[in-house]
């Protein structure tokens, strides 16, 4: 820990920041159908401006982390968010819905630089027995906007128009930036060799990788051109992926991830955890808003205010989880959370039909407030305890990959889902069915249609249910904290093991 006399207000500067780049991953999902509408746009195309921002958004996560740990977090982050707030006046400026991508990857970019930043920032200043107070704040900032997103979104989609759930960040941007300016300490710096092959490796596995999933329905899983085929480049992305990992295994330099940080147990499972949270929170909004405005006629601000609950109960219970989490072995907290979140999905599929009474939703909304005051803050606290300060920009570096990486993947693998359900519920002919061309669905579908359309979101919604669940199942293995034994003095036995693996890994 770095002594840093006043941490609190360099936090909630932080969190100001990083809260405006975690609405921007949900926000756009309830101004979709809208965005549809204003660029003539079909719903992969539209999908691709969520995809693209988190695709850009996870790729270069591991370099940035790196990069603040060799030139300071303060600066990346600084940098980052002047980035950020010039591509979300660009999004807003667009005309049409491939200019819209294209600024959504700048976007991203932006927000690639300064997440690991902001955990970078909170592991230096805050010591493993504070750490939780802090975590809950930081947790409950990522918990929160994945719940705000949309209820702001459907306010300003309605009142002003969708290209405002982009100019909104510029003042926020400028806030953010004179606010973390004043507070956010100078930190030390550490030297760091970068893995070029690593970055390289990395980025072209998860790109062919998310692009073969998610346009896999749009080609019939058949050719995309001449020999290049949508499973050729699904396994070609799972083959980078792997030879990424080897790579990191023999390279004698300075590896873009370390695998010596996954000696940690608990850290090598709250990275599982928070991958597929990530791909949770992403995928199961898309379902839930096309089925409340298509075939409910709602509103994006009514369908939005349908969540409500989750942001209210959620926020609430955020500060007790603070200050519990260091007491308790964290992985009940983590394990109800998520089981809590798989139990409300699944509630909601079965809710999902033309003629339920509108405010049934409210009740799973609601448990979904309570799982996730339980998931974020034990996980990230979990991950980052035995973190040693000079690697604490490539663990959170990490940490925010595999929560991108999941949330990519759920947003890819929703889109294919969604499609082919369609296609199954659907009538021959009818936009998105059997024999649709594509599915340029905007306003209130015909009745006829509203039964299967239905059927098809509930039954989509149930993956990230099941895949939820799985890390509740995952939560259950993390290893009871050890107490630490003076931060600064001695480590923990955990923190003294992971330092040494990663001195062996180079």
């Amino acid at each position: 820990m770095e002594n840093v006399a006043r941490p609190w207000p360099a936090l909630w500067s932080l969190v100001i920041g990083f809260f405006m780049i975690l609405i921007d991953s949900t926000i756009v999902s309830v101004a979709n159908p809208r965005i549809m509408e204003s660029l003539d746009a079909d719903i992969n195309s539209v999908i691709w401006v969520t995809s693209a921002y988190l695709l850009a958004y996870a790729v270069p996560l591991l370099v940035t982390g790196r990069l603040g740990d060799r030139f300071g977090p303060k600066k990346l982050y600084l940098l980052g968010l002047v980035v950020f707030t010039l591509a979300s006046l660009w999004c807003g400026l667009s005309g049409d819905v491939q200019t819209l991508i294209a600024a959504r990857v700048l976007q991203g970019l932006g927000a690639a630089i300064m997440t690991p930043q902001t955990m970078a920032v909170i592991t230096r200043i805050f010591p493993p027995d504070r750490r939780g107070a802090a975590m809950s704040i930081w947790g409950a900032t990522a918990g929160m906007a994945t719940l705000v997103g949309p209820i702001l979104g459907g306010v300003l989609v309605d009142s002003l128009g969708w290209e405002w759930i982009f100019f909104v960040n510029v003042p926020v941007g400028i806030a953010g930036f004179i606010l973390a300016l004043r507070n956010v300490p100078t930190l030390s710096t550490h030297p760091h060799r970068f893995d070029i092959p690593g970055v390289v490796l990395s980025a072209v596995g998860l790109f062919l990788l998310v692009f073969g999933i998610q346009e896999g329905e749009t080609y019939n899983w058949g050719t995309i051109i001449g020999p290049v085929s949508v499973w050729g480049l699904i396994i070609a992305g799972l083959l980078v992926l792997a030879g990424f990992v080897v790579w990191q295994g023999f390279n004698k330099g300075e590896p873009l991830l370390p695998l010596g940080l996954f000696r940690d147990r608990n850290f090598s499972l709250a990275n599982l955890g928070i991958t597929m949270v990530g791909f949770t929170v992403t995928a199961f909004g898309l379902p839930l808003i096309f089925y409340y405005q298509m075939v409910r006629g709602l509103t994006p601000t009514q369908s939005a205010l349908l969540m409500v609950p989750m942001a209210l109960i959620s926020g609430g219970l955020a500060p007790v989880v603070g200050k519990i989490v260091d007491r308790v072995n964290p992985k009940y907290l983590a394990a109800a959370g998520l089981t809590l979140m798989a139990v409300a999905l699944a509630w909601n599929a079965v809710l999902m039909q033309p003629d339920t009474p509108i405010l049934m939703f409210l009740l799973p909304s609601a448990i979904l407030g309570f799982a996730n005051a339980g998931i974020w803050a034990p996980l990230s606290t979990t991950a980052t305890r035995n973190l040693p300060a000079r690697q604490a920009g490539a663990g959170s570096g990490v940490y925010n990959t595999t929560r991108q990486f999941g949330a990519v993947l759920g947003s890819a693998a929703i889109a294919v889902l969604i499609q082919a359900r369609l296609a199954a519920e659907l009538p021959a002919g009818a936009p998105g069915g059997a024999a649709g061309e594509g599915m340029p669905l905007t306003g209130t579908l015909p009745d006829a249609l509203h039964s299967g359309f239905s059927t098809a979101m509930g039954q989509s919604i149930l993956l990230p249910a099941g895949v939820i669940l799985v890390g509740a199942a995952v939560a259950l293995f993390f290893a009871k904290p050890q107490p630490v034994q003076g931060w600064g003095g001695s480590k923990p036995a955990s923190s003294a093991k992971v330092d040494a693996g990663l001195d062996s890994a180079g």
